[in-house]
């Protein structure tokens, strides 16, 4: 399962990565030994059960939180402090209330000291590309939750970062805004050629958007499987119907009833 682990063209490489929290009723091991390589310009989904250390594992890949072992190297590089080079997307939006959709975006190019000029044109292009030409000038609260999310996107895309962070960024929005924003996200993708490491529960979320889909077992975390997808893009919801998409998305599936993380009785 960790034969990429060697791959000498990784950008992103993570080596027997371990989390260790205290707690008051003693230490509780949120991932253990965990290895595996990203590729530049690759999609990796990681799939698992709430409190398999996910979430855990994409904070410290932002360099947001210290491992208790292992490493994370990037381009080489060992991640000791917070990353400046990547996006990050969590599920609650995060915008400021008393900021104007394009405002919220422009928050982090002011904070990286970019050209204003130069950034609020970027900024408004990346939300014509996610359907929101004409919402610039909306306040969070004129917004739904999937027009939300979609700003707090094109905030992570407006420095243009070498490696794109998303954790569970669908998990609270209606099935059908769920679906749009997953197409929106694989042509941002494809059109950017981005390196993408994306958290998720969705077994069909994960087969869709990925190259490879890492599925994880129950606390402590660990890597259960690596799957390569092998799908044409771009991928299309019809795609979802097809035997090959439904035998990828039964693979996962029956590693979850293997490990009882789904009991079918």
């Amino acid at each position: 399962m960790n034969q990429i682990a060697n791959d000498q063209q990784a950008y992103l490489r993570i080596e027997n990565l371990s989390k260790v929290y205290g707690t008051r009723d003693g230490e509780v091991r949120a991932l253990n030994d965990v290895s595996f390589a990203q590729r530049r310009g690759e999609f990796i989904s990681h799939v698992g059960p709430s409190g398999c250390g996910k979430s855990t594992l994409l904070m410290i890949a932002a360099g947001l939180i210290p491992s208790s072992s292992g490493a994370v190297r990037v381009d080489g590089h060992t991640v000791d402090r917070p990353r400046t080079d990547i996006g990050i997307v969590f599920q609650n939006p995060v915008l400021l209330d008393w900021r104007t959709a394009l405002g919220n975006i422009m928050l982090q190019a002011e904070a990286r000291k970019m050209n204003r000029k130069d950034a609020e044109l970027r900024a408004r292009q990346l939300l014509a590309t996610v359907g929101l030409a004409g919402f610039e000038d909306r306040y969070p609260h004129e917004l739904s939750g999937g027009m939300r999310q979609r700003v707090s996107i094109c905030r992570a895309l407006i420095h243009n970062p070498d490696h794109l962070l998303m954790d569970e960024p669908f998990g609270a929005l209606d099935a059908l805004t769920r679906d749009q924003l997953v197409l929106d996200l694989q042509a941002l993708v494809s059109e950017r050629r981005m390196t993408v490491l994306f958290i998720t529960h969705s077994i069909a979320e994960a087969v869709f958007l990925s190259d490879r889909v890492i599925v994880m077992t129950p606390r402590p975390g660990c890597i259960d499987r690596i799957i390569d997808i092998d799908l044409p893009r771009p991928r299309t919801l019809a795609m979802r119907e097809t035997p090959k998409f439904a035998d990828y998305s039964r693979q996962i599936l029956e590693l979850f009833l293997a490990r009882g993380v789904l009991r079918e009785h």
